[in-house]
């Protein structure tokens, strides 16, 4: 089969960049796959981090073809020219953001012109975290242009019924993020980091309102009077970061929390989810989470929320405990529990059990086994 996969991809970093990567690399098996992507995926002003792009050190094997500019629609006629004379039988989207839907709906539509050509897109959200005016008419005119759908959450799947009931999809999984290498001996990722407490809880990825770092601040305020634990925050702010340093100095949290402010490099990765005893999410909103499937290539117990769809993979005393969303009381509660219950062996024996379920294979196979039924 001839795919094509249109997204963020290297030399792009984030989340979305890293999973088209793996999609891709697992999708070759058997097929001829080739990436697009973009030359500008946010205008700056529009970008709140430091920079879009990896290391050239972090260039993975998968090559892309950069084409498109997010806000240029001469660069949508082309890049879907492009695809088109490729005469694929499958064109994939992975769609975020309804900022992308424009150049996204545009590109479909060309290369569906009179061609027998099958779209498809994996949905990580429909609906975004912070949503603006607009984004339920853009959101629209992408859906409309895609045959079939993939989703990575029950509540995606709800999201995407409420904009086209009839939708073709099918409910698969985030695969496990398993490009970030071999976890490490907790020591030397301590050492690595410059740490030695016993304890050590982390906070990973972008720093965003809807994520609840605000909430797990003011639990471990209350979690510090019972317990000596080092809370890792290891991101780049994309939020206001005065907000959490205020908190900090509040709840007078400067010997408990360690900011690391920076994109975390792939090669460093390892360090950070070798060195925590658990991983927490506090999210006020989710769909589904990346970083629980880091978490899971880690086999690292879990702590996080009901929010969206981190209770589907989050088992509530099996690999992980699971709170009410916006709750410090209740979060400071299961952190204390993690540790006076020792469950770290337990639910790391758990976690690791679950991991082949969202093998990259699995979800590869899935997609191609839902577009030729």
């Amino acid at each position: 089969m001839k795919i094509v996969i249109l997204s963020a991809a290297y030399p792009f970093r984030g989340g979305i960049a890293n999973f088209t990567n793996l999609l891709a690399k697992n999708l070759e098996k058997g097929n001829n796959v080739s990436v697009y992507t973009f030359t500008r995926q946010y205008p700056g002003l529009l970008f709140p981090g430091k920079t879009q792009m990896e290391p050239d050190k972090n260039e993975p094997s998968i090559k892309s073809k950069r084409v498109l500019d997010s806000v240029n629609p001469f660069s949508w006629k082309k890049t879907g020219k492009l695809i088109k004379s490729e005469n694929p039988d499958l064109l994939i989207f992975n769609f975020w953001m309804p900022f992308f839907a424009p150049a996204f709906g545009t590109v479909a539509k060309i290369v569906k012109k009179n061609s027998s050509v099958k779209t498809l897109a994996i949905c990580h959200n429909i609906v975004p975290h912070e949503s603006k005016p607009g984004d339920a008419f853009l959101t629209k005119f992408f859906l409309k242009k895609i045959d079939y759908f993939i989703l990575l959450s029950g509540k995606v799947k709800d999201e995407l019924l409420k904009f086209l009931p009839s939708a073709k999809y099918k409910v698969l999984f985030h695969p496990v993020y398993s490009s970030f290498g071999e976890a490490v001996d907790k020591y030397e990722a301590k050492k690595y980091l410059g740490i030695n407490d016993e304890n050590v809880l982390l906070f990973f990825g972008l720093i965003r309102e809807y994520k609840g770092l605000d909430v797990l601040l003011k639990a471990m305020a209350e979690v510090k009077e019972k317990l000596k634990v080092k809370l890792i925050v290891a991101g780049e702010f994309y939020d206001n970061k005065d907000k959490y340093l205020k908190l900090i100095e509040k709840y007078n949290l400067k010997q408990t929390v360690l900011i690391v402010d920076k994109y975390v490099e792939a090669e460093e990765v390892k360090y950070y989810f070798s060195a925590a005893d658990a991983v927490v999410l506090p999210y006020k909103d989710a769909t589904q989470s990346g970083i629980v499937q880091v978490a899971v290539n880690f086999n690292k117990p879990l702590i996080g929320t009901t929010a969206g769809g981190l209770k589907e993979i989050i088992e509530n005393n099996v690999n992980g405990f699971v709170v009410k969303p916006g709750s410090p009381e209740n979060l400071a509660e299961a952190i204390l529990k993690f540790y006076s219950e020792n469950k770290e062996a337990e639910f790391s024996k758990n976690v690791k059990k679950i991991a082949d379920k969202f093998s990259w294979q699995k979800f590869a196979a899935g997609l191609l086994n839902f577009v030729n039924t």
